[in-house]
C-alpha cells in the first residue's frame, strides 16, 4: 500500500457555494499547509465563546489540486481519500462528485476514489472541502476549525486489507515466550477467485529480532474472507511505561503471477488487567497509573498540532513521573497515540463529551448563567455507534490505549438529568450554582435514561473489542451507583470523587475503580498511595489549553502541570517529588496566609521578592532527605503533611538558598537566590534525547520539521530575569509558525511576531528551509541573531552570529 500525504492546499473563509466544482477559479485563495486550523490565527474577542477560547469559527472552503502523476501509476488501483479528522461538519467533493461527509470533528473518515477515478480526464485531482463551524458554543474546550489533521491518498493493489483489517492481540505473554494472535480482512477486487498467501513479519524495532508466521485465504471474485494466525514469539520484548518495546507487523499478500501487496502495522506485545483488589498491572507487575488528561491544542497552532511540538510536550510530562494520558474528551489525532506507543504512556482513551442531550456550554465566563446548549448531542443518534466503532477501528492496534470510555462526565447533576433520589445535586464546579439550578426539577430528563445507553454502548465496544475494559469518566456515582449507568463498565472512573472510594469498594468489590479525573492536591493523590485497590488517577489536566476559561480576559484554563508553552510549572515540581523515582529537590516560594490553599488554584512562585519582609516563605519539593542551608547555615524544615512539602523556617540572611535531597543512594541539588532584570536574550533550539528520537523514527513520526526555540530572559548573574518584556521575531529563509508565552492572559493574535515573556520565558516555532536565520529583539536588551538554524543537541545553546 502507498500513502500519499496531501500537504498543500488553498483556502478561504468565506462560504463559497460553486467551491465544490472541479472547474472552480481558487487563484485567489490563500494557500495553507495541512494539519490547520484557521480559527487560531483570528483574533482573540469578548463576543466569542468564553468556552472555546474567545475565538470564532465561521464556514471555511479547502482545495487541493494533486498530480496524479505523482501520485503513482493508479491503473488497476483501490484508491482511498482518508481524513484524519475535520473539525467539523465536512462535506467533500472530489472532482465535482460529492462523495459524502461527517459531521464529527474528531473521527476518521474515508472515501473509495477507484471509480471517480477512472473518470479523470486530466493529470488534475481536484479535490474540495466545505467545512461549517458556526456554533462556537458546541463544546466546553477549544476545538479549532478546518481540516486539523492528516489527509491521504491510499493506493491498493487489486487484493487487499479492508480498512481497519489488522487486528494484533496479545493472548499471553511473560519473559520466556508470547502467544499472539492476527487476524485480517482480505479483500479480492479482481474477477477471479484467488488463492492468496499471507506471510507476516514481527520484527523488533530495538533489537532487530523477527519471527515469521502464515497463512492461506481462499477469496472468491469481488468477495472477502478472513484469516487467522496464532503464532509464538520466544523471549518477546515486552512492552509497558518504562520499556516501551514495540514492533514492525509486515503483512505481505502474494498471489497469481508475482503479484503482491505490502502492510505495515507498529504494535506491542503486552499484557495488562485491573484487579479489583490489587489495582493495576502491566505484564503481570504491579503499576500505579500516574495520569494526566490532555486536551489536543497548542498555542498558535490550535489542534494542528505537529508531532515534534507533541514530542516535547510529553516528555516534559515523562520528567514528572507522569506515565498515563486520557484523552479528553475525545479521540485524538493518530501521532499523539503513536508517541504515547513510542514513549510509554497508559491511555485511556474516550468517546464521547455528551450523549443524546446537549450539557450547558459555557460563553460568557464560566458558570454564567443562561449556558446556550449546542454541540454533539444533536449528531448523537444517528452517528454515536459508528463514530464510537470508529474510535475502536481506527486505534485498537495501538499498546498504549488500556481501556475504552464511552463518555465524560455523561451524569453530571442536573446537566442534563436529575433524579427524585437527590432533592439538590451539585457537580464538581458548581459550589456557586443557584437554589434553583441545584434542585431537583422533574421536568428535567430522568437519569435512569443513561443506564440504557450506557448498556448499549458497552455492548458495542465488548463485541469489537473484548480485550480492553469498558469504562467511563463518572461526575456523580453516589448516584449513578444506584441507577445501573456503571453496572455495564469493567472499570468505573470516579471524576473528583475520591472520598467515596472506601465506602464504595466494600458495595461493589467486584469493579475496579481509577481515578479518572482528580485535582492536584496532595489528599487526592493519597487517596491513590493509600488503597491498594485504587489502579491511579489521571490529573485535570497535563498542560494548560485554550477554553474553558472563567472569563475575559483569560482565553486558556490555566489547571496543567506545564503552561500551554510547554514549560513546566513551579507547582508542578511538587507533583514530581510524589511521582519521580528519582530524587527530587526543588526550592519555591508562596505567599504567606496561603499554606491552607490550594495550589492549583493558588499557586507557588519562584520569587525572591519580600523574602526578607516575611510577605513570602521558602518551601521545599523533596522526596528523599532533604537538608536547606542559606549561605552556608543549615535552615531547619517543617514537614506539612496535608499539602506534601516541607516549609522553611526563617532564614538566617539574605544569603542565596541550596537544597539536597538524598534518595537511594543518589543525590539532587536546587540552588535559589535573587532575580535581577533582564539584561540579554538567550536561546535555546530544542530537541529529544537521542533514545527518544529514535523511537519516533521508528514509528514513522516527526515528518513535520519544526524546530522549537526556547527562549529565556537571563539578569546579570545567568539567572531567569524577573521582569518580563515584549519578544519580536523575524525569521529570514523560513517560516514563523508561531510564538507562545505560557500567558493565558495575553490575547496578542497568534499571527502577530511579537508576544511578551511570560515568567521569563517564551518559545519560538520555526519551520527551517535553506540557510534559515532569527533574530529575536526585546526592549533595552542586544538583538540576538541566530544562523544558521537548525537543530543540535538537547540543550546546546544555539551559535550567535
Amino acid at each position: 500500500m502507498h500513502s500519499y500525504d496531501i500537504r498543500r492546499w488553498v483556502f478561504t473563509l468565506t462560504d463559497t457555494p460553486e467551491a465544490w466544482a472541479k472547474g472552480f477559479d481558487d487563484t485567489a485563495w490563500r494557500p495553507v499547509t495541512v494539519p490547520h486550523d484557521w480559527s487560531i490565527a483570528e483574533d482573540f474577542a469578548e463576543r466569542h465563546s468564553s468556552g472555546t477560547g474567545y475565538l470564532p469559527g465561521g464556514i471555511g472552503w479547502y482545495r487541493a489540486h494533486v498530480s496524479l502523476r505523482e501520485v503513482g501509476d493508479l491503473a488497476g488501483k483501490h484508491v482511498r481519500l482518508k481524513f484524519g479528522g475535520v473539525y467539523k461538519n465536512a462535506r467533500v467533493w472530489v472532482n465535482g462528485y460529492h462523495v459524502g461527509g461527517r459531521p464529527s470533528g474528531y473521527a476518521e473518515f474515508s472515501f473509495d476514489l477507484t471509480e471517480i477515478l477512472s473518470y479523470a480526464n486530466s493529470d488534475d485531482l481536484v479535490i474540495s472541502v466545505r467545512v461549517e463551524h458556526t456554533d462556537i458554543s458546541d463544546s466546553r474546550w477549544y476545538n479549532g476549525s478546518g481540516i486539523n489533521r492528516h489527509v491521504t491518498l491510499e493506493l491498493h493493489e487489486p487484493v487487499r486489507l479492508a480498512e481497519y483489517g489488522t487486528v494484533f492481540e496479545t493472548l499471553a505473554a511473560d519473559a520466556a515466550e508470547a502467544s499472539v494472535r492476527v487476524t485480517q480482512r482480505l479483500i479480492n477486487d479482481t474477477a477471479a477467485a484467488l488463492t492468496v498467501a499471507v506471510r507476516h513479519e514481527l520484527r523488533s524495532l530495538s533489537s532487530g529480532r523477527a519471527e515469521t508466521f502464515e497463512a492461506t485465504a481462499e477469496l472468491a471474485a469481488g468477495a472477502s474472507a478472513e484469516t487467522v494466525v496464532t503464532a509464538t514469539v520466544p523471549q518477546p520484548e515486552l512492552w509497558s511505561d518504562t520499556a516501551p518495546n514495540l514492533y514492525r507487523l509486515t503483512t505481505t499478500l502474494s498471489w497469481g503471477a508475482g503479484q503482491r501487496a505490502v502492510y505495515d502495522e507498529t504494535v506491542g506485545i503486552r499484557t495488562f488487567r485491573f484487579d479489583p483488589e490489587r489495582g493495576f498491572f502491566i505484564n503481570g507487575e504491579p503499576r500505579t497509573l500516574k495520569g494526566v488528561c490532555l486536551h489536543e491544542d497548542a498555542g498558535p497552532f490550535g489542534t494542528a498540532v505537529p508531532s515534534e511540538v507533541w514530542l516535547r510536550r510529553l516528555l516534559n510530562l515523562k520528567q514528572l513521573g507522569c506515565n498515563g494520558v486520557r484523552m479528553a474528551h475525545n479521540p485524538h489525532a493518530p501521532e499523539l497515540y503513536r508517541l504515547c506507543d513510542a514513549l510509554g504512556f497508559y491511555v485511556i482513551d474516550e468517546a464521547f463529551d455528551e450523549w443524546e442531550n446537549p450539557k450547558n456550554k459555557w460563553w460568557q465566563g464560566h458558570n454564567v448563567y443562561p449556558p446556550r446548549h449546542q454541540g454533539y448531542a444533536q449528531d448523537f443518534h444517528e452517528w454515536g455507534e459508528r463514530d464510537l466503532v470508529n474510535m475502536i477501528d481506527a486505534h485498537r492496534n495501538h499498546a498504549s490505549i488500556i481501556a475504552w470510555s464511552t463518555g465524560n462526565e455523561i451524569d453530571y447533576p442536573n446537566d442534563p438529568y436529575a433524579s427524585a433520589m437527590f432533592e439538590a445535586m451539585t457537580g464538581n464546579n458548581d459550589a456557586n450554582k443557584s437554589a434553583k439550578q441545584r434542585a431537583y426539577d422533574p421536568n428535567r430528563p430522568d437519569a435512569r435514561r443513561l443506564a440504557t445507553i450506557s448498556r448499549r454502548l458497552a455492548a458495542i465496544v465488548k463485541a469489537k473489542d473484548p480485550t480492553r475494559p469498558v469504562t467511563v469518566g463518572a461526575a456523580f456515582p453516589e448516584l449513578s451507583r444506584y441507577t445501573g449507568f456503571l453496572e455495564p463498565l469493567d472499570l468505573v472512573g470516579y471524576n473528583y470523587k475520591e472520598h467515596l472510594y472506601p465506602a464504595d469498594h466494600q458495595k461493589f468489590p467486584g469493579q475496579p475503580i481509577v481515578g479518572s479525573e482528580n485535582g492536584h492536591g496532595y489528599a487526592e493523590w493519597r487517596a491513590v498511595t493509600d488503597n491498594g485497590y485504587i489502579s491511579g488517577q489521571y490529573l485535570w489536566t497535563g498542560i494548560d489549553y485554550l477554553g474553558e476559561t472563567d472569563r475575559w480576559p483569560h482565553h486558556g484554563s490555566r489547571a496543567g502541570l506545564l503552561t500551554i508553552a510547554g514549560f513546566i510549572k513551579h507547582s508542578a515540581q511538587l507533583r514530581r517529588s510524589w511521582w519521580a523515582d528519582e530524587p527530587v529537590a526543588y526550592i519555591a516560594t508562596r505567599k504567606r496566609g496561603d499554606e491552607k490553599k490550594n495550589l492549583w488554584s493558588h499557586p507557588i512562585a519562584r520569587s525572591w521578592n519580600d523574602i526578607a519582609g516575611g510577605e513570602v516563605e521558602v518551601v521545599c519539593f523533596s522526596n528523599g532527605e532533604p537538608r536547606l542551608s542559606c549561605a552556608g547555615v543549615d535552615v531547619a524544615l517543617t514537614r506539612d503533611d496535608e499539602h506534601g512539602y516541607w516549609v522553611a523556617a526563617a532564614l538566617p540572611s539574605n544569603g542565596p538558598l541550596l537544597l539536597e535531597t538524598r534518595r537511594n543512594g543518589l543525590v539532587a541539588q536546587d540552588t535559589f537566590g535573587p532575580r535581577g532584570d533582564a539584561v540579554r536574550i538567550d536561546a535555546v533550539v530544542w530537541q529529544a534525547p537521542d533514545e527518544a528520537i529514535r523511537w519516533c523514527a521508528a514509528a514513522g513520526l516527526l515528518g513535520d520539521s519544526v524546530i522549537q526555540i526556547e527562549c529565556t530572559l537571563r539578569d546579570a548573574q545567568g539567572g531567569v530575569a524577573r521582569n518580563d518584556l515584549p519578544l519580536t521575531v523575524e525569521v529570514h529563509g523560513g517560516v514563523l509558525l508561531g510564538i507562545e508565552s505560557g500567558d493565558l492572559s495575553d490575547n496578542t493574535p497568534y499571527a502577530v511576531p511579537e508576544r511578551r515573556s511570560f515568567d521569563g520565558r517564551a518559545i519560538v516555532f520555526v519551520r527551517a528551509g535553506e540557510n534559515t536565520s532569527l533574530h529575536l529583539s526585546a526592549p533595552g536588551l542586544p538583538e540576538l541573531r541566530l544562523q544558521p538554524l537548525e537543530a543540535g543537541l538537547a540543550g546546546e545553546p544555539l551559535p550567535t552570529r
